[in-house]
């Protein structure tokens, strides 16, 4: 018997409580919430980490713009081998295991060098783990609207993002050592792999719980699809990595050491709940939203690269809002565009193409940082405007349209 058939057998009896789809996705976010517990307190002090071991500005943005762009580029390859397989579940299991054991050997890394491996490591980890997610994630959500789906689950994802960091600031405020606060992290990257095995055990087959069958159209990549890439291609090159900012806090004495955890754990929690509003305004609106959202984020660069601790605060804050722009309405709008038996291998071109801007951006920052600040903030603030028009020509063409009502 079909899912669809099985499906129309059950239309009759009266669920009761959330769908299992919902169950799906809060079951996945809360893995989510220990898997960013664990590398994103990590990602909070990598930056002066780095700094601490000998590392220059230049080399930070090229270790954390490479280890993004390894982290994005590989995705494609764990994005097409989960769609030709099918095997979505053991892929996903084998990238979670090497990004959470990444990030507490960080404790033991006694150069920079041996850092950067770890941190290039952990990205690799989260490339091979995130396409299959995140189409499971797509597969399961189609009843109850993609953009609240991924809304909840990033909201989930980022109190984790918002706890490690803090983890990490009290760590140090304790004991000043950075060893220290990555082998706290151990904690929650164990904790993640167990209840990952619990997900994986009782949900073996997300693709068949949601009550609204997906769309499996199999034409290729429309043109809309093109262009919100490129689009996404520019947000991404503009957007500074945390550890660019949080060596900028150390080198020009604006935020205490222990402080930057702290700034980093409040802007995950922007994130986290800002991507509720944006996944509901997204399934009401459309891609539209992004242009707004676009633009407040691409202040953030100027106030925390020339402001004072005020200003880099709130900077901080609105990269925490594009932050979860990116993590929920972007990565929504990719399963809108795409044959639901593509979107894994879609899921891999957008974080390939995501990548390689972020990682081409992030060592023009970085090289800018040691040469210019203003030209530094210059080159964010115009990446990130160019892809506005890009974005309103894909909203008008009807791409990243709403599939489910809410």
């Amino acid at each position: 018997m079909s899912v669809r058939e099985r499906v129309a057998g059950q239309g009759t009896a009266r669920r009761v409580g959330p769908s299992p789809a919902f169950r799906f996705v809060i079951v996945i976010g809360i893995v989510s919430l220990f898997a960013d517990m664990t590398y994103e307190g990590a990602r909070s002090i990598t930056g002066p980490y780095l700094a601490v071991l000998g590392a220059s500005a230049t080399v930070v943005g090229v270790v954390a713009g490479g280890g993004e762009f390894l982290g994005y580029a590989l995705r494609i390859v764990s994005g097409r081998l989960s769609d030709r397989t099918g095997a979505y579940w053991p892929v996903a299991l084998i990238g979670y295991v090497v990004q959470m054991a990444a990030v507490p050997a960080l404790a033991l890394a006694g150069s920079w060098e041996m850092a950067a491996f770890l941190i290039v490591l952990e990205r690799i980890g989260k490339a091979l783990r995130n396409p299959p997610r995140d189409a499971m994630l797509a597969h399961a959500s189609t009843e109850i609207g993609r953009g609240w789906a991924f809304g909840v689950h990033e909201a989930l994802d980022q109190s984790g993002a918002m706890i490690g960091p803090l983890v990490a600031a009290l760590v140090l405020a304790l004991r000043g050592q950075y060893p220290a606060a990555f082998a706290v992290l151990l904690i929650p990257a164990l904790l993640t792999l167990g209840l990952l095995l619990v997900a994986r055990i009782t949900y073996p087959d997300p693709g068949t719980i949601a009550a609204k069958p997906a769309d499996v159209r199999a034409s290729g990549l429309p043109h809309e699809a093109i262009v919100y890439l490129a689009a996404v291609m520019l947000v991404a090159a503009g957007f500074a990595d945390f550890s660019l900012m949080a060596f900028h806090f150390q080198q020009a004495h604006i935020v205490p050491p222990d402080w930057v955890p702290v700034f980093y754990a409040v802007a995950m929690g922007v994130s986290g709940l800002g991507s509720l509003a944006w996944g509901r305004l997204f399934d009401r609106l459309g891609l539209v939203v992004l242009v707004p959202l676009t633009l407040i984020t691409a202040l953030f660069a100027p106030l925390v690269f020339l402001g004072a601790a005020g200003a880099a605060f709130v900077g901080t804050l609105l990269w925490g809002v594009g932050m979860g722009v990116h993590e929920s309405i972007m990565a929504a709008a990719v399963a809108n565009m795409v044959p639901a038996r593509r979107i894994a291998s879609a899921y891999g071109l957008f974080n390939l193409l995501y990548g390689v801007a972020w990682f081409a951006g992030s060592a023009v920052m970085g090289v800018l940082y040691d040469v210019s600040i203003p030209a530094l903030v210059g080159f964010s603030v115009i990446a990130e405007l160019l892809a506005i028009p890009l974005i309103v020509a894909v909203h008008r063409s009807g791409g990243g349209a709403r599939t489910a009502s809410v």
